[in-house]
């Protein structure tokens, strides 16, 4: 497969592409090739980890949150599953910049945010050509639009931006919000929805925002990402 527009296709990326034609392959009964499917996509996660490792265990987390908002929106298995897979993929575009961004350190100047918008593009023209990926691909492509369309990279808004996307967008945040000097992983939750319901009408479906709020209102005394997970 050819990444048409790119001058240089790191051997890491190629690599990153045999192991999604390998996945692509598979004939299995449904079911059991999305066990298998997920099983396969988080050995490239953990591939992205090494090569990204600034973003390391982001994508892990962010999956978490999205089964949790699709699971409360009462989505079908099959949409849930390309949730999964795009959570988990959802910066692979990043490998697709110039190799000074990959380190987290890149000073954002306004030419630097500009080449920094095209990583949800650049992630879905990387696995566009694979077709168990099909809607994982549009949420990727997506996931940085805005409810108020002053998002990147198309400046779509409201539900012209596929669900899909819109529940990566809200998890995705949830997940990166850093919380300075505090080690407390629920005073750090309690601060991330805050700062999303700021944003709710704005960056993000509101509808969403509040569905991930009422996940995160029960009362036992755990950390929001161990109740997610039990």
């Amino acid at each position: 497969m050819q990444i048409q527009g790119l001058d240089h296709v790191q051997p890491a990326v190629l690599a990153i592409q045999g192991m999604l034609q390998k996945i692509d392959r598979l004939s299995l009964p449904p079911a059991s090739r999305r066990d298998l499917e997920c099983i396969l996509i988080r050995q490239v996660t953990r591939e992205l980890d090494r090569l990204l490792p600034w973003q390391s265990g982001h994508g892990e987390a962010t999956a978490v949150n999205v089964i949790q908002i699709g699971q409360a929106m009462g989505l079908q298995d099959a949409i849930l599953h390309q949730l999964k897979l795009a959570a988990l993929l959802h910066d692979i575009g990043l490998l697709m910049l110039p190799a000074r961004f990959h380190t987290g350190e890149e000073s954002l100047d306004t030419d630097s945010y500009t080449t920094i918008q095209n990583h949800p593009r650049l992630g879905s023209i990387l696995l566009e050509p694979f077709p168990f990926l099909r809607e994982a691909t549009v949420m990727i492509a997506h996931h940085h639009e805005r409810w108020d369309g002053s998002g990147y990279p198309y400046g779509l808004r409201g539900e012209f931006i596929p669900l899909g996307a819109r529940i990566l967008s809200v998890a995705d945040a949830f997940t990166a919000v850093h919380v300075p000097h505090t080690h407390d992983r629920l005073q750090r939750d309690r601060v991330a929805l805050r700062i999303l319901q700021i944003a709710a009408g704005t960056q993000f479906d509101p509808l969403v925002v509040n569905t991930l709020v009422e996940c995160c209102s029960e009362t036992n005394p755990v950390s929001i990402k161990d109740r997610l997970q039990q």
